[in-house]
């Protein structure tokens, strides 16, 4: 029966999966961070359609605004796409701190599955930056100039 147990990590093998994880640990932090900025901007296009819609039809001041609605439907596209990227790069950067503690304690090779997953994780970021950058060039245009 207590062949089926593993043996448990010393503190020595627990502390260098700690230091292995660190840096996925970090990039989780940056991650979050990111998804706070793109929720933001996300905000932002959302209250600016709101205001958009809200423009009485008769408002000859302001109608031109109006024309500006598909422009922000595709930055909220963008944005939407980018957040998507970035929850899952987020969830895959969890999985490989999850692996790599699994491994340790089950003593089995966990490198090959930890090194998909990074590579995973940081193809879902960089096309979440490639939108947010996407979106960003879209973002400034003369009509968020006027009130």
């Amino acid at each position: 029966m207590a062949d089926l147990i593993p043996a448990t990590p010393s503190i020595d093998q627990l502390g260098r999966i700690i230091a292995n994880v660190a840096a996925p640990a970090f990039l989780l932090g940056a991650v979050a961070a990111f998804i706070s900025v793109l929720i933001s901007r996300i905000n932002r296009v959302i209250d600016r359609s709101q205001f958009i819609h809200s423009i009485p039809a008769n408002d000859s001041t302001r109608a031109f605004l109006k024309a500006d609605l598909p422009r922000l439907r595709r930055r909220a596209r963008l944005l939407n796409r980018s957040l998507f990227c970035s929850v899952i790069a987020a969830i895959l950067t969890a999985l490989i701190i999850i692996f790599a503690f699994i491994g340790a304690l089950l003593h089995f090779t966990h490198e090959y599955g930890v090194a998909i997953l990074f590579m995973a994780a940081m193809l879902m970021f960089s096309v979440s930056l490639v939108d947010l950058a996407r979106e960003a060039r879209i973002a400034l245009h003369d009509n968020d100039l006027h009130v």
